[in-house]
C-alpha cells in the first residue's frame, strides 16, 4: 500500500504555484501519487447530499480541469504517478476523452491513472446536454469504445450510444492496453459493475464497516486494485472530534495497518480548505514514522 495526496485545484490555496509546488514536494517527501477530480459548475441551487438539501461548497465553484492540471504536473515531475478521482466519462465523447488520456499518458512517461465517474448531478447532465439514462449501460459502453481506440488501428466502434467510423486513432497510450482504469464507486451495484468491467475501484472513505463491506463485495469478483479516496487532513497538531484516517500523524498511522489489512493499494487525501503545505507536511512525517511500509512502490500502475 501506498500514500498519496489531492492537489490544491480548488479553494482558498488553489492556483497554478500552489499546484505545481505540491506536486513538485509530494514527489520529493515520497508519496506514490497526486490526484484531481472534475466539477463542471456549482449549481445555483441546493443540492441533496447525504446529510441533506444543502449547497455544494463554495470551494467547488471553480476547479481547475484534471487534464490540464495534471499536464501541467507532468512538466514539473518525473516519478509521480498522475490520477484523477474521478473524471466524469459520459460528459466527454469516447474517442475525444481517449485521445485526451492518452496524449496525457505519453507526455507523462505513462504515469497516467485514471480514475473515472458516470456523473451524478443533473445540472452537469443538462450543461452537457447527455441524458442521464445513460449511465449504467452507457458508461459500460464508453469504456469500451475508449479501449478500442486504444488498441490497434484500425479503430472501429458500433454500440448502441457511441459509434467510431473505422480509421487510425492516435496516439496510443505508453502501454498497450492503455492506461490504469479506476470507477469511483460506494453503491453496492456500482462497485460490482467496477469489477465486473475489469476496473480497479476508488471509494470514498465513510466509516470502517462500510468500506469492510465495499471491499468484500468488490473482491467477490476478482483481485482488482483497490484506492480509497479520504476527505479530511493529516495533521501535525491535536484535533478535536477527528473522523480516522484524519487528524495527529500517530493516530493515523496506527490505522493504515487496519487499510493494509483490507487488501487496500493506495490511500490518498483531499482537503480544499487545508493548507498544502502543512498537509504535506505531515504526510511526510507519516511516511516516516512508517518507515519503508508505505512508500511508492506503484502498486496502481
Amino acid at each position: 500500500m501506498d500514500l498519496g495526496i489531492g492537489l490544491p485545484v480548488c479553494g482558498p490555496y488553489a492556483g497554478p504555484e500552489a499546484i505545481g509546488r505540491a506536486a513538485e514536494t509530494a514527489e520529493r517527501i515520497g508519496l506514490a501519487a497526486v490526484w484531481t477530480y472534475e466539477r463542471l459548475l456549482r449549481p445555483a441551487e441546493p443540492m441533496m447530499l447525504g446529510v441533506g438539501t444543502v449547497p455544494l461548497p463554495e470551494f467547488q465553484a471553480a476547479v481547475y480541469d484534471p487534464r490540464e492540471t495534471l499536464s501541467y504536473v507532468a512538466a514539473r515531475t518525473s516519478r509521480i504517478r498522475l490520477g484523477t478521482s474521478v473524471l466524469n466519462a459520459l460528459f466527454h465523447p469516447p474517442i475525444v476523452l481517449a485521445r485526451r488520456l492518452s496524449t496525457l499518458d505519453r507526455l507523462s512517461g505513462g504515469r497516467l491513472t485514471v480514475g473515472l465517474g458516470q456523473g451524478w448531478m443533473a445540472q452537469e447532465f443538462t450543461a452537457t446536454g447527455v441524458p442521464p439514462v445513460r449511465r449504467g449501460a452507457g458508461f459500460a459502453e464508453h469504456i469500451a469504445a475508449m479501449r478500442r481506440v486504444w488498441g490497434p488501428d484500425p479503430v472501429r466502434f458500433d454500440g448502441r450510444f457511441y459509434r467510431i467510423p473505422e480509421g487510425e486513432a492516435g496516439p496510443k497510450p505508453s502501454r498497450p492496453d492503455g492506461p490504469t482504469l479506476f470507477a469511483g464507486a460506494w453503491a453496492p451495484a456500482a462497485v460490482e459493475r467496477a469489477a465486473s468491467m475489469g476496473l480497479g475501484l476508488i471509494t470514498v472513505f465513510s466509516d470502517w464497516d462500510t468500506l469492510r463491506s465495499t471491499i468484500a463485495t468488490f473482491r467477490n469478483a476478482g483481485s482488482l486494485p483497490v484506492a480509497v479516496h479520504v476527505n479530511g487532513a493529516v495533521t501535525t497538531a491535536p484535533v478535536e472530534d477527528r473522523a480516522p484516517l484524519t487528524g495527529p500523524v500517530r493516530q493515523v498511522a496506527g490505522e493504515l495497518a487496519e487499510l493494509a489489512s483490507l487488501g487496500v493499494d493506495h490511500v490518498f487525501w483531499v482537503a480544499p480548505d487545508h493548507d498544502p503545505d502543512h498537509l504535506l507536511d505531515a504526510l511526510g512525517r507519516l511516511l516516516r514514522d512508517a518507515g519503508e511500509k508505505y512508500t511508492n512502490d506503484r502498486s496502481l500502475m
